[in-house]
């Protein structure tokens, strides 16, 4: 072998890892919320003018899901509900609940760990088991997937693909998450991008967030539905957005 060969085999060896990362992580682009509402409206969730679509990520938690479902109830409003797999072992009724309420359910991973770190192996299994266990959980295959912090991978649209789910991020978050926020900070915090046509990002648990914020989201969320009425905005889940590849088949 010549001495440019190995140098070329030495480069190669050393470009092709980089190559295959850069390429995993090219969709973390879509994390930065201003491009990805402009660029990428289907997977920031921007569907039909006069509505909202409002949405919850982390539960079913025994403690604070049903607070978020008895409101709901009782302002006649249904919503997307993205579940960790491992929460769901934990609170397997909030979640029978939550669906039988006529919430939409999506998935939101078995474990709330960024996708980035995992291989195309490790991430499959991870959307497979929690896609299974909400199917199991609520008698119905879920179709939408948020992945934790909104990171997305190509192995993730991969899987996504192969399961049969749809990504979708927000358009807009209350960073409700945070110890600081405030009723006031978290409906302001959504207020302040909410268009027609956007996604709400809310959590109903606390467990990848400050202890009890999951109290300060469910004071802010009147407010944030009042103002949406008032707009002229319907509210309801992803399934009734006319997001483009969230909508049920048709039944034959």
């Amino acid at each position: 072998m010549t001495p440019a060969r190995r140098a070329a085999l030495r480069t190669a060896a050393v470009a092709l890892p980089a190559l295959a990362a850069a390429v995993h992580a090219a969709p973390v682009i879509s994390t930065f919320g201003p491009l990805r509402n402009r660029a990428m409206p289907r997977l920031a969730g921007q569907g039909r003018p006069d509505h909202i679509a409002l949405t919850f990520d982390d539960g079913p938690d025994h403690l604070s899901t049903p607070h978020f479902v008895d409101l709901l109830a009782a302002r006649g409003i249904r919503a997307t509900f993205f579940l960790l797999g491992s929460m769901l072992v934990r609170s397997p009724g909030p979640a029978q609940e939550t669906a039988a309420a006529g919430h939409e359910i999506g998935v939101h991973g078995w474990h709330h760990r960024p996708l980035l770190l995992r291989g195309p192996r490790a991430t499959y299994d991870d959307l497979a088991r929690a896609r299974d266990a909400v199917a199991d959980a609520t008698g119905k295959q879920p179709t939408l997937f948020r992945p934790p912090y909104g990171v997305m991978t190509t192995a993730a649209h991969l899987a996504c693909r192969r399961l049969g789910l749809t990504p979708v991020l927000w358009t807009c978050w209350g960073e409700d998450w945070r110890r600081r926020a405030t009723p006031g900070s978290v409906q302001d915090t959504v207020l302040r991008d909410l268009r027609g046509g956007g996604t709400i990002l809310l959590h109903d648990s606390d467990c990848t967030s400050a202890p009890g914020s999951w109290r300060t989201t469910l004071r802010a969320l009147p407010r944030i539905l009042d103002t949406c009425e008032t707009q002229g905005w319907r509210i309801g889940p992803l399934r009734e957005h006319a997001v483009p590849g969230t909508m049920p088949r048709p039944t034959r």
